[in-house]
């Protein structure tokens, strides 16, 4: 949250921790909610709220993968990282229900432009990591399927 908020950008964060939704107050809106066991925290009214901008980092829970995908405003970008099957051998997570599978985060934002895909082996801290940054098409503007700030 600090990296982007000190650059300009308003920040949403959600975590579980109150020590971490009182670390990151000062950077922005800090959402004390646990996203596993509770209802969504991030609604307007009955929809999905929705950003310019989704960024995961080092956190998998299969079940929020839809919730995730409606939070992305049409030509929003998606940043995913995460820990995958691999990882086992050097720490933690090892259990299968935290990491990725190969090529999982592909198949499961199948529905977004892909814009960058990488996954392997990381070596400080060593670890095996899938990463994804994703736009999701804006149906609204079917001549430009990727806004022209994202185009390669």
């Amino acid at each position: 949250m600090k990296w982007f908020a000190e650059r300009g950008h308003t920040v949403t964060g959600v975590d579980r921790s109150p020590e971490a939704i009182h670390a990151a107050a000062s950077f922005g809106d800090a959402v004390l909610a646990d996203i596993e066991n509770d209802p969504w925290p991030l609604m307007a009214g009955a929809q999905v709220r929705q950003f310019e901008a989704v960024i995961v980092t080092n956190y998998l829970w299969r079940a929020l993968f839809p919730l995730i995908t409606q939070s992305i405003a049409p030509g929003g970008l998606l940043i995913y990282e995460t820990f995958t099957k691999g990882n086992e051998t050097v720490g933690r997570p090892a259990s299968p229900d935290f990491l990725l599978q190969p090529a999982e985060l592909l198949s499961v934002f199948e529905s977004l432009r892909i814009i960058a895909f990488e996954e392997g082996f990381l070596e400080n801290p060593p670890r095996f990591v899938q990463r994804i940054v994703a736009v999701q098409p804006d149906l609204r503007d079917e001549t430009d399927q990727v806004p022209k700030r994202y185009a390669l």
